[in-house]
């Protein structure tokens, strides 16, 4: 609608200061045509909007001028209120923070849209954590959120899975990560870069790739004066995605082909699930079942896996996993014979 889309003009230019009219019609997936004409809207209707030609031109509001939150939709004032997440705010130091910029934004509603955003937040609750897993305690969430914030180099002690269990680390924050319930820190490790005499120079670091690290699992946590800056187009979420997806490869890095009854298929979840779907097709030997190619951890974990599914799998390859299948039976048989 053109009414929705001038507003989207005005809240692009009044956070964002002066945007070419190629820009809006990219942020707006209109034409260039239709971002002059909106423009002439606006400016008949007495918004103080100003544009300049040339090369680096642009739209751009008086100085000062500010629009009012009354152009919102009742359903943009619903989302609002749903995205409001009050406890992780709350591990971060901005429980009050959020709590008044809420504020701020219901005075700011018109009573009908007030009315429907106070129903929104009292009939819908976030709580991403699943239902076994276990609050973990993150009493340094609070230093590692600031160092991020104001881009400072934290000196770590860590604690591991493997030999030596605890580190020390010098990590350069690029962003801080909630996933199910867990804070993970986005990082680089840092090392100081020499001068010509031998001593460090203030704030000159070398960071290592992108690693990501347990908030709950960090045992001390000091910052520094030296600055962090992000490595060039590093982008926290684009990171995050690739590094899940290498984390998904890296689980199962190997295969079995297995047979599935209708029942065990359905049981299927992630990785195998998608793979199920790719790669299924009716088995030529049993009617109803189906044969697919299938990522597996390991063949322990898989031994277990299908184990747990009884008579409705079979392993067909490797080879190795069947065997070891078929032994694990043959002493259950032997036990229970």
């Amino acid at each position: 609608m053109k009414s929705s889309r001038l507003l989207s003009i005005l809240l692009l230019l009044q956070t964002r200061g002066r945007m070419t009219a190629a820009e809006l019609a990219q942020e707006l997936e209109v034409s260039v045509r239709t971002v002059y004409r909106d423009a002439e809207s606006l400016a008949a209707a007495g918004v103080p909007l100003y544009g300049d030609a040339g090369h680096s031109g642009g739209y751009q509001l008086l100085a000062g001028y500010r629009t009012r939150l009354t152009g919102l939709s009742s359903g943009e004032a619903e989302a609002l209120f749903l995205t409001g997440m009050p406890g992780p705010a709350a591990e971060l130091g901005l429980g009050r923070a959020l709590s008044a910029a809420q504020l701020k934004l219901r005075a700011a509603l018109p009573p009908e849209l007030r009315a429907q955003a106070d129903r929104m937040r009292l009939r819908f609750h976030l709580d991403a954590p699943g239902w076994y897993a276990e609050h973990e305690e993150t009493p340094y969430l609070a230093q590692v959120a600031d160092a991020v914030w104001r881009g400072r180099v934290v000196e770590v002690r860590y604690r591991r899975w493997k030999e030596p269990r605890e580190v020390d680390r010098r990590l350069a924050p690029y962003g801080l990560v909630l996933k199910a319930g867990r804070w993970y820190l986005v990082a680089g490790a840092v090392e100081g870069v020499e001068g010509a005499e031998g001593a460090k120079q203030a704030g000159a670091v070398e960071h290592s790739r992108p690693r990501t690290y347990r908030v709950d699992q960090i045992l001390r946590v000091a910052e520094t004066e030296e600055v962090a800056e992000l490595p060039e187009g590093f982008d926290l979420a684009e990171h995050w995605r690739r590094a899940q997806a290498d984390f998904h490869e890296r689980l199962h890095p190997e295969e079995a082909v297995v047979r599935l009854s209708a029942r065990a298929a359905s049981l299927l979840t992630g990785p195998q699930a998608r793979a199920l779907a790719a790669t299924g097709e009716p088995d030529p030997e049993l009617e109803g079942w189906t044969r697919a190619v299938l990522p597996i951890e390991s063949e322990s974990q898989a031994e277990a896996q299908f184990l747990a599914l009884a008579a409705e799998a079979e392993v067909l390859s490797p080879q190795r996993l069947r065997a070891r299948i078929k032994a694990t039976l043959a002493a259950m048989t032997a036990r229970y014979g």
